[in-house]
């Protein structure tokens, strides 16, 4: 597929933008951190507004032990076909090609009832029907930790992994893979629960899969675990997603908080915790991530997460991506707040160096990429960005790497 250009290019970030501006920005602030701040009857009735729009009608919801409720949602009524560029859109349930080396067990494909091999709190407590999807349902508590509604569901600090972005708020360990066309990648990492130092600070380990290099045009689609408690309201490590069009600025979001990633699996959710996690020095638990751009179907962007078909993408959202990606990143990001004048002691994956190794240090590994000609291959053109090697590291050995750290220790005030 070719790059929209030209006023096609034009129209389709108009449609965009928007389309954003009415499902964001027209809400008025909804109040700052403290969700006992007192509004007033707009303010309140906007709230709902939100809420309503967000959390699709269910057709059963599913309590669980964390606190969470799941919503299984008709497949055809989810968040995704609100979004103007999608209001014909087809569902597609699976690509239809795969590249060439790639091996998948249809087994575990979405049109089967087999066990995920990923496992959420919520499963003790039932399991979403065929035909629909499970959705973590958005509260009022979480509008309020946002702090308004135009900034739910998106990214409050911006930055891409790599050397001339990462802001001084930002800590990275990354890999990041570059120099041909890429149509996909495959990792598995491992699943820890890091502390982190302030609500405010997160800690993510994830890829990244980006095209572009201006601050307007910019694409990126994301995925991997994340501890982030101004969003969730918690410390536990959740499965998440993004993406975005345009740098951050206006498009994108995590998970389905706004229109545009279309979903179809029903056993797994974004937003919800992922358990168990890792043992230091003993079990490791690990969830395998792997894209692939559908180039002989629609283009979309097909995302698979522990050997299962979660959803798609779709290629119409997108502007440089619609083609291709330029680079491949994987790794972890903290937010580093310097409270104090101090460095954060927010945990990056296991919260040890990659020098502890096995069982130890957190890691991806199984890594490959899918080139300009469409083959599964290793990274062969790779470099690090390591933000400060004294709070976070990365240790490469190709196909594989350990990274993570402490945060503030003594080499690192």
């Amino acid at each position: 597929m070719a790059l929209h250009c030209g006023s096609e290019r034009r129209w389709s970030r108009v449609v965009k933008m928007t389309f954003y501006l009415f499902f964001l920005i027209p809400m008025s602030s909804v109040g700052n951190r403290n969700t006992n701040t007192i509004f007033n009857k707009k303010q309140k009735l906007e709230v709902q507004q939100q809420l309503k729009r967000l959390n699709k009608p269910a057709l059963k919801s599913i309590e669980s032990p964390d606190g969470d409720i799941i919503d299984c949602v008709d497949i055809n009524k989810q968040p995704a076909f609100d979004h103007p560029l999608l209001k014909n859109h087809t569902i597609q349930m699976r690509p239809s090609s795969y590249p060439e080396g790639f091996s998948f067990n249809e087994s575990n494909d979405v049109s089967s009832n087999s066990e995920p091999k990923l496992t959420q709190p919520w499963h003790l407590n039932g399991r979403c029907p065929e035909g629909t999807i499970p959705i973590r349902r958005t509260k009022e508590e979480d509008l309020l930790r946002a702090g308004s509604a135009a900034n739910y569901g998106r990214k409050k600090h911006h930055s891409i992994p790599n050397a001339d972005s990462a802001g001084i708020t930002h800590e990275y360990a990354v890999l990041v893979e570059e120099g041909d066309k890429y149509y996909g990648m495959m990792a598995n990492m491992n699943v820890w629960n890091p502390n982190t130092g302030d609500s405010n600070e997160f800690s993510v380990s994830q890829f990244w899969m980006t095209a572009g290099q201006s601050a307007e045009d910019y694409d990126t689609i994301e995925a991997g675990i994340i501890v982030n408690a101004n969003r969730y309201g918690d410390y536990q490590t959740r499965l998440v997603t993004y993406w975005t069009d345009d740098n951050y600025r206006t498009t994108g979001c995590y998970n389905l908080d706004c229109p545009g990633f279309v979903q179809v699996d029903n056993q797994i959710a974004t937003g919800a915790t992922v358990t168990p996690y890792s043992i230091y020095g003993g079990t490791q638990r690990t969830v395998e991530f792997y894209v692939y751009k559908d180039i002989n179907g629609n283009g979309d962007w097909w995302l698979k997460i522990a050997q299962r078909n979660f959803g798609y993408w779709p290629s119409s959202i997108f502007s440089l991506l619609s083609n291709s990606a330029s680079s491949v990143q994987w790794g972890g990001e903290v937010i580093n707040l310097k409270l104090g004048d101090k460095h954060t002691t927010t945990q990056m994956g296991s919260g040890h160096f990659p020098e502890e190794g096995p069982g130890k240090a957190s890691f991806f590994d199984t890594l490959n990429v899918i080139d300009g000609k469409t083959i599964l291959r290793r990274p062969w053109n790779s470099r690090t960005v390591i933000t400060n090697p004294n709070c976070y590291n990365l240790i490469n050995s190709g196909d594989y790497f350990y990274y993570g750290g402490p945060g503030r220790n003594p080499n690192c005030p």
